[in-house]
Formats: C-alpha cells, sequence, structure tokens
C-alpha cells in the first residue's frame, strides 16, 4: 500500500512531557519571551465540554496568545493521529508564514511520534464491521475477542489486556477490513523514516520536560485531581452524561479520570474511591508517556523539578532559534 507523500515543513518546537511536569506554565513563559503561537498536542484538549478534568488552559491563558486544536472535537466524535498530523502540518505552515514560530505542546506521545515519523496507511473504519465485532464481543465477551486476536495478531495482541474492547476491537477491524494484522502497519522501515526527515523532522527541537524525582510528579498529580474535584470535577462528568448520546466505550470517555468519574456514577465501585482510582490511573499514564519519550533520543531533557526548568527551557528556545535548521527551512 503506497505511503502519502509527505512535504517538507519549517522549524517548529515542540514541548512534550507527562501530565502535570508544567507544560503549560513553561509554553506561557516561552510565549511571553518569543514570538509564537501554540499547537496542542493533547488528545482529550480536542473535546468541548471537558475542561475540568483535562485541566484545560484558562480563558486567560488562552487569550494570552493564540492556541490550536483546542475544542475542536464533540466529546461523541473521534480524533485520529492523522488526523492531528494533517491538522497540525497545515498550522506548522500557517503560523510560519504569519512569522511567527509554531511551539507544540502537550502530552500526547502518539501525536509526537506521528508528526515526527509518518504514519502507515491503515483502513478506515467501517461502521459495518465494528458493529459485527460489538455484536460478538457482546455474546462471547473481549476475552474470547482477544484470544481471536491472538491468532491473527500474536505481536498487537501481547500488548493489550484482554478487557482493552477499544483497541481489540480496532485491531480486529483492520484485519478483517485488509486481510493483514495491525503490527505489520505500524512496522517502521529505512523508507519511511526517510520519508519522515523530508517532512521536517530535522525541523522539529523537542525539548522534554521529565522529573528526576518520580515523587515529585506524583505529589503534583495528586494535588491537581484534589483541585479538579473542588473545582466541579464531578459536575462536569455528570453534564455529559444527561447529554444521553454519550457512553463509556467512547475514546473521549475513556480519557484518564472521565473513565473512572463516569464508573464511580454507575456504582460499579464506591464513590470514596474515586480520588484514588483517578490518581492511580493518572501516575499510570504519566508513566507510559515517559516511556514514549524515553525512545525519542533526540529530545533536549530538563529536570522539570528543578528550581530553574522555566529558565532552562527559555535557555534552549534561544540556542534553538540561533542555530541554523537542518532538514527543513527556516
Amino acid at each position: 500500500m503506497a505511503k502519502p507523500v509527505r512535504t517538507e515543513l519549517p522549524r517548529y518546537l515542540c514541548l512534550a512531557g507527562p501530565t502535570a511536569s508544567g507544560k503549560t506554565a513553561a509554553a506561557l513563559a516561552i510565549a511571553r519571551r518569543f514570538a509564537v503561537e501554540i499547537i496542542s498536542v493533547d488528545s482529550a484538549l480536542v473535546y468541548r465540554g471537558m475542561d475540568i478534568g483535562t485541566a484545560k488552559p484558562t480563558a486567560l491563558e488562552l487569550a494570552a496568545v493564540p492556541h490550536h486544536l483546542i475544542d475542536i472535537r464533540d466529546p461523541l466524535s473521534a480524533y485520529s493521529a492523522a488526523e492531528f498530523v494533517a491538522d497540525a502540518s497545515r498550522l506548522i505552515v500557517d503560523i510560519h508564514a504569519r512569522g511567527k514560530l509554531p511551539l507544540l505542546v502537550g502530552g500526547t506521545m502518539l501525536y509526537f511520534k506521528a508528526l515526527f515519523d509518518g504514519l502507515d496507511e491503515m483502513p478506515k473504519a467501517d461502521p459495518v464491521v465494528r458493529a459485527v465485532i460489538a455484536s460478538q464481543a457482546l455474546e462471547a465477551g473481549w476475552p474470547a475477542m482477544h484470544a481471536e486476536l491472538a491468532l491473527v495478531d500474536p505481536v498487537i495482541a501481547a500488548r493489550l489486556q484482554p478487557q482493552d474492547s477499544q483497541r481489540i476491537s480496532r485491531a480486529l477491524e483492520v484485519f478483517r477490513i485488509s486481510g493483514q494484522p495491525l503490527s505489520s502497519f505500524q512496522q517502521r522501515d529505512a523508507t519511511k523514516k526517510i520519508a519522515a526527515s523530508a517532512h521536517g523532522s530535522g525541523a522539529a527541537t523537542l525539548i522534554s520536560l521529565e522529573p528526576k524525582e518520580r515523587s515529585w510528579l506524583h505529589e503534583r498529580i495528586g494535588l491537581r485531581f484534589d483541585a479538579m474535584l473542588a473545582d466541579g470535577f464531578l459536575d462536569e462528568v455528570r453534564s455529559l452524561r444527561a447529554r444521553g448520546d454519550l457512553h463509556a466505550e467512547l475514546p473521549s470517555m475513556r480519557c484518564v479520570g472521565y473513565r473512572q468519574a463516569w464508573e464511580a456514577l454507575d456504582s460499579l465501585w464506591p464513590m470514596s474511591e474515586l480520588r484514588d482510582k483517578g490518581v492511580i490511573a493518572t501516575r499510570q499514564l504519566a508513566k507510559r508517556q515517559m516511556t514514549w519519550l524515553r525512545s525519542m533520543p533526540e529530545r533536549r531533557q530538563v529536570a522539570c523539578d528543578a528550581p530553574d526548568a522555566q529558565q532552562q527551557v527559555l535557555d534552549l528556545v534561544t540556542a534553538m532559534r540561533a542555530a541554523p535548521v537542518q532538514g527543513g527551512t527556516a
């Protein structure tokens, strides 16, 4: 299957890090020093009506510097990595044409990876095939569907838990449509690396906020979740449920925090456990984000728990702007 033609991108800056690492504060510090526009790299911030549980930037923060890819989807709709790459690529070119530096900020590492390395063309979602899989799962259970997946795509099956309905469904859907396992589409080859370089990964500088002490991040995660609860997070989820067209298996409602709140409101476990379950899930998310970051050796690390973390970030941006760009246009 042919890969899409990828065009060269101008220089852009990326600021990544696990949840609660201080990305928003660092991005605003950059915006106060340099002429930038921010492109959100966050699979939860795309959804309207999901403000508290996503720690969405405040109205004042959004007004301080232009932001993009925030509040662009209804929670009923999905937003894919391929859509992000298309949207972000267009915005990078547009922002550069306005004489500003595109600043990509977020913690959805799959989006960063897709932008840097490209995506293979996978079959588009097929509602009929997906409905058949859902019907079979309702009868046989997701562990049985996981066992079926293990026969046709053992690589993907080994990565998934037997109850991971969303990913099991997608992997089976891809196989049934194309006759090829999902893992075959995810393989990186030399041609793809060359295409990614031509697209402008050499034009990107990736700054990564990573704590030296994990306990520092864990404490911030706990404080953030407490603040969310105090700000009315449960009422936000109740409002989403009251719409009547959303359900727990949607990508939006599977976001960390929302999934735990939804389950608590479904009385799957006591509401008194919500805080602990939400914090644990957020810590697990942060761990996955750190694993993604470690697979990106080109990143420039900044210890986000250092007293001068923001100054280190600003120094890196200053150096980046002074250096000649490689693999893209300045």
